[in-house]
């Protein structure tokens, strides 16, 4: 049985921060040209092969999967994977064909079973064992690290004895040193209120630290298609420019948004009503920072659990209206660059399951992901 080591006393405190060394932001890859080979499972709609889109580094995906057809429209439609890499079902898949081949997997098994808006069954909830297969491919393909994304509701289900349980079979059964946090996109450059659990696995011992905060410079309108009243606005070239870094940048033009996505009286009305009797709920739109964006976004709830704007007050009523996909995706971290081939009702979804994009950058920084990498040949 592994050892406990007392450095498990940090994780997730402050202390398992990186507060006094370089800023993530200004870190150098060591090995710019190095592949790094890539195998995701619970892939959603590629989050970390965008994140090494905007970092400019070099990848080779091996396998990637997910259950929902349109996951695999959209992953087809923006990366370079072989069809048959490709699996729907990871129960049947089997990764010991990539044993010793892979520098880093990815994934982050559905999370409904332990969030607040999934009423918490955990186990109980299939989704819930879910994470039983990702340990296996983890130990089937033995990737130097592993990233594992969850809920916040994870580490406090039934007590505490969820996650003592997951933590348990990724050092014992698949033999890794664990290090975990919770991160907030908001605190990594993302305008969202996005705490998530992210757990990240070494083959060999480290003293790994998780990145340190940035400076939030960046609110909910700076994403928008149609608000041009900003200071990253460029009038010349009639787009929005942000971003200080190239791996950080976005730059889009700023257009009208269509006529469907302002709400009708009825809509509107329902949207901003308080709450029940025996549920009250905020009315507040506009927010600096965005609320969590759900998976179920297509369905409009009230304000106090979606986003919604009202500057534009010539259009709907008073102005209001929902959030387009595109600026979902952008509030995930996806460059305008990324290719939305599904319907609306899919790219909520998609854009409300996935990781920020962000928060993955300042992990592959804050590990120098490329020291895992293996040389271009």
């Amino acid at each position: 049985m592994r050892k406990k080591d007392s450095r498990m006393n940090i994780q997730n405190t402050i202390d398992n921060i990186d507060w006094n060394g370089p800023n993530w932001l200004d870190k150098i890859f060591e090995y710019p040209n190095r592949i790094i080979r890539i195998g995701t499972t619970f892939s959603g709609i590629g989050a970390i092969e965008h994140a090494f889109q905007r970092l400019n580094l070099n990848t080779d995906l091996l396998f990637a999967g997910d259950i929902e057809p349109n996951c695999k429209k959209a992953y087809f439609a923006n990366y370079d994977l072989r069809e048959e890499a490709w699996h729907t079902d990871i129960h049947n898949f089997d990764a010991t064909p990539y044993n010793g081949i892979i520098d880093l997997f990815v994934g982050g098994a559905p999370c409904q079973a332990f969030s607040m808006v999934g009423f918490r069954r955990g186990f109980e909830d299939t989704r819930g064992t879910l994470f039983r297969e990702f340990a296996r491919v983890v130990k089937e393909c033995c990737p130097k690290i592993f990233i594992f994304e969850n809920v916040q509701g994870i580490l406090t289900h039934d007590n505490g004895r969820t996650w003592e349980v997951i933590k348990n079979t990724f050092e014992e059964y698949c033999g890794y040193d664990i290090h975990y946090q919770l991160l907030n996109s908001k605190n990594y450059g993302i305008p969202q209120h996005r705490e998530r659990l992210f757990c990240i696995g070494f083959r060999e011992k480290t003293d790994f630290k998780f990145p340190a905060p940035i400076e939030l410079k960046y609110r909910m309108y700076d994403f928008l298609e149609d608000w041009s009243d900003s200071c990253f606005y460029n009038v010349q070239s009639k787009c929005k420019e942000l971003g200080e870094h190239d791996f950080n940048r976005f730059t889009f033009p700023v257009s009208e948004v269509e006529d469907k996505y302002y709400l009708s009286e009825k809509v509107a009305k329902y949207v901003l009503a308080g709450g029940t009797k025996n549920f009250k709920t905020s009315t507040k739109t506009d927010l600096d920072v965005a609320r969590p964006l759900l998976h179920s976004m297509h369905k409009m709830h009230r304000a106090g659990v979606d986003n919604y704007v009202t500057f534009n007050k010539n259009k709907g009523i008073n102005g209001i209206r929902k959030l387009t996909p595109r600026e979902c995706h952008r509030l995930m971290g996806f460059r305008d660059t990324f290719n939305i081939v599904t319907s609306n009702t899919a790219a909520y979804m998609e854009a409300g399951n996935s990781i920020v994009v962000d928060v993955l950058i300042s992990i592959l920084k804050q590990l120098d992901i490329t020291k895992y990498g293996v040389d271009n040949d």
